[in-house]
């Protein structure tokens, strides 16, 4: 769905049915999330839960998509750290940082097009 074809709310203003800005600053706090430790994600969930409401459909599934991002990383981080006790969860860890890399770039690449994310409950990609 592109943002033409996405219906457009009578109550934002227009400069704001089409604004990239804070979706696309949500991703980039998630990549930078690997090297913060995950910090940087919690400001970006954040920001996520706050703007979804407001913003038109096309985006609301960007914002539904980084909040499924994270709480799901939060989880895997999770099992992967009390597994590292045992040295398996090194490799969880490592597959956990590509999987949020892999996701929220192909999320950047749906906003940027201007397109609502095809499959945001989806656990891959």
């Amino acid at each position: 769905m592109s943002s033409s074809e996405t219906s457009t709310d009578p109550a934002i203003p227009q400069a704001l049915q089409d604004d990239k800005t804070l979706p696309g600053v949500v991703y980039a706090l998630n990549i930078a999330g690997l090297v913060t430790g995950g910090l940087t994600s919690v400001v970006g969930v954040a920001l996520a839960y706050v703007s979804r409401k407001g913003a038109p459909e096309w985006l609301q599934s960007h914002y539904l998509f980084q909040i499924r991002t994270f709480w799901l990383s939060l989880l895997f981080g999770l099992i992967g750290g009390l597994l590292s006790f045992v040295g398996v969860g090194v490799l969880v860890l490592l597959a956990l940082g590509a999987w949020i890399a892999v996701r929220s770039i192909m999320g950047l690449s749906w906003l940027l097009k201007g397109q609502a994310y095809p499959t945001p409950n989806n656990w891959m990609i």
